[in-house]
């Protein structure tokens, strides 16, 4: 299959659903995937971020099995991979329109940060998204959500929110200083209208078609255990590629910084730490040393004598070298390489540190002999 077409191709238009800064780039995954797989093989990804990797998966006709703790991007995977009919999530997004006004008292009330971001009519909107839409289990609510956490915040022009970062939540102070700095004020939208204009972009070539894929919400601590089971329904059995990004050690909090999303999905209504370390920052590098080395090791025992093993890590000196240190006590029969991707483009690193010994990232490949 020729490469992607960034928006002239329905596969082109839905890879890039989900602004979502620890992911791959969607050229780059495709390059992998048809280098070291076959049409039917299965790649798995531990770490799927937004999906980016089981997505061209599944469009170039392999099957991609995925797991991510964060809700965020497992919505974003989700969409991409099993969107709804388009006039189905008109309807539904009609239907919320109609209840939104139940939810105005309950607008008035959300702290102070949502007056400065939203207006009422767009908070008594996304009230009745958060209440009403089950984004664990309807398709159609699945597909939504998505669409409306991709708009939720960015640009005030083109977003439903006063002017922030699209991939980033910022926090409500450092938020409301800029606004009044700048005297910024949120936008007046019909949030009915805007996010219908949307839809009819995101479907005007239509909608994906690949092969058989899925993404899993949870931890890849506990659910790689049951994922024999699951791989068994697919060929053989076993995957021919393990192709992840994991997090990089003490970069960032993913769940903190997408909080504004995570509300929207039912989470607390201000930056929150989790308390959980795989929610976390990851600072703490024997926890990081020993989440690595769990879910390769769990993740080994899903692969093909023949598999190949491809990580992208950071390109500082920890997380690189415990990743290569790992990976080569984990498969000693593979012949490993790595080569470093500087790169002039902003990495997940590049956005959360002001200066690294290091600049961009290291792919770790290990093939069969």
């Amino acid at each position: 299959m020729a490469e992607v077409n960034r928006y002239g191709t329905a596969e082109g238009r839905w890879s890039g659903v989900g602004p979502y800064y620890a992911m791959f780039p969607s050229k780059f995954a495709e390059s992998v995937i048809l280098e070291y797989t076959e049409a039917g093989d299965v790649v798995l990804d531990p770490f799927a971020g937004r999906g980016t990797g089981i997505y061209s998966a599944s469009i170039h006709n392999r099957h991609g099995i995925g797991i991510e703790i964060n809700p965020v991007g497992w919505v974003y995977s989700r969409a991409k991979l099993r969107p709804s009919p388009k006039n189905d999530l008109l309807a539904r997004l009609k239907e919320l329109g109609e209840k939104s006004y139940r939810y105005t008292s309950s607008a008035n009330q959300l702290p102070f940060f949502f007056e400065r971001c939203f207006t009422l009519e767009v908070r008594a909107f996304l009230l009745a998204a958060r209440d009403c839409l089950n984004w664990r289990r309807s398709k159609v609510d699945w597909t939504l959500m998505a669409l409306l956490l991709i708009h939720l915040h960015g640009k005030r022009t083109d977003s439903l929110s006063n002017q922030m970062r699209q991939t980033k939540s910022l926090s409500p102070p450092y938020a409301i200083r800029w606004w009044d700095e700048h005297q910024q004020h949120p936008p007046t939208v019909d949030p009915i209208e805007f996010m219908t204009k949307k839809i009819e972009w995101r479907y005007a070539k239509g909608v994906p078609r690949g092969s058989r894929s899925e993404i899993y919400l949870g931890d890849s601590v506990t659910r790689l255990t049951g994922f024999k089971k699951t791989l068994a329904s697919y060929g053989t059995g076993k995957a021919k590629l393990l192709f992840t990004s994991p997090p990089y050690c003490g970069v960032t909090n993913y769940h903190y910084d997408q909080w504004l999303r995570l509300w929207l999905l039912g989470g607390p209504a201000s930056p929150t730490s989790y308390g959980n370390f795989r929610k976390g920052k990851f600072s703490d590098r024997e926890k990081y040393r020993n989440l690595l080395l769990t879910v390769f090791s769990k993740s080994k025992r899903l692969l093909s004598e023949d598999a190949t093993v491809y990580v992208r890590t950071d390109g500082r000196q920890f997380t690189r070298s415990v990743t290569c240190e790992l990976l080569q006590e984990l498969f000693p029969e593979k012949r490993f390489s790595d080569y470093d991707r500087p790169s002039p483009a902003k990495t997940q690193t590049d956005l959360f540190t002001d200066s690294v010994p290091k600049r961009g990232e290291t792919d770790l490949i290990l093939k069969p002999r």
